[in-house]
């Protein structure tokens, strides 16, 4: 009987060791997840290169945009090189959780479902769903929103929950696409009205003078994150923090008027 007891202990001793030991080595990653990225002397950041002004693609196929100047000027403080990898928003979390990217930074909006999923950043800008239409479309309001209207939104967006949440829209045909590019264009041309970040689509109604415009509904509000690994908090602070001196130097609010035209960061 002596012995078997003195077996169980032993089990049970060797099995808390384990145990501990794979805290430790969960600690040990979390820890280290600052200084891998600064070995490698890089950081990949996933993005939707269909995302104008946040990140995007231009007529020379260069990734540019909003975000990609801040992630820039970060990764040039913290002296490593910054790649850009464009990937499939709708699995972004996936390309996160298997180390294809660092980090997700191209207009992550925060969500409580997101926030089970990765390690979101302290926000550092303030965002809208909005209701974009046709220049010339009769609908004026979201009042104006019918079973039979055809509505755009990206798939694997915060904009799905936004219209889920809101009574018109839910009872609206719902078309979900790959992107924001193809969601434009098909307004006018097979969907009657689109809802989307309010950045974007007032980046459109700009660009376009004359063919969109943004109604004055908001559909819901919401803020701008940085997308990390669950365990990835030394990485996260370190990029936040180099925002933040951004912001204290004037570099933050010289960036945003760059795209914006004036300073409409967050973060302090």
């Amino acid at each position: 009987m002596k012995k078997f007891l003195v077996g169980l202990l032993t089990v049970a001793l060797a099995a808390s060791m384990l145990v501990g030991c794979g805290k430790k080595e969960e600690k040990k990653k979390a820890d280290n997840s600052l200084k891998d990225v600064q070995s490698k002397k890089e950081l990949v950041l996933g993005l939707d290169s269909s995302f104008p002004p946040m990140g995007f693609t231009d007529k020379k196929d260069n990734i540019v945009g909003f975000d990609i100047d801040l992630a820039k000027e970060v990764t040039k403080r913290m002296g490593i090189k910054l790649k850009l990898q464009p990937i499939n928003w709708n699995s972004k979390e996936q390309e996160l959780n298997t180390e294809k990217v660092d980090c997700l930074w191209n207009g992550v909006t925060y969500s409580k479902a997101r926030a089970k999923e990765m390690l979101c950043s302290e926000s550092y800008m303030d965002n809208h769903q909005v209701l974009i239409v046709p220049a010339n479309s009769k609908i004026k309001s979201l009042k104006d929103i019918t079973k039979d209207t055809e509505v755009g939104i990206q798939s694997g967006s915060t904009a799905a929950d936004a219209a889920d949440s809101v009574k018109e829209l839910k009872n609206s045909k719902i078309k979900l696409l790959a992107d924001n590019v193809q969601i434009l264009n098909d307004l006018g041309h097979g969907l009657d009205a689109a809802v989307m970040d309010e950045v974007v689509a007032k980046y459109y109604t700009k660009k376009d003078a004359g063919k969109y415009k943004v109604l004055e509904d908001s559909v819901a509000k919401e803020k701008y994150v940085i997308g990390f690994r669950k365990d990835d908090k030394a990485l996260c602070n370190e990029v936040v923090k180099q925002l933040k001196a951004m912001a204290k130097d004037g570099t933050l609010k010289k960036i945003s008027e760059k795209w914006f035209d004036e300073d409409i960061t967050t973060i302090k």
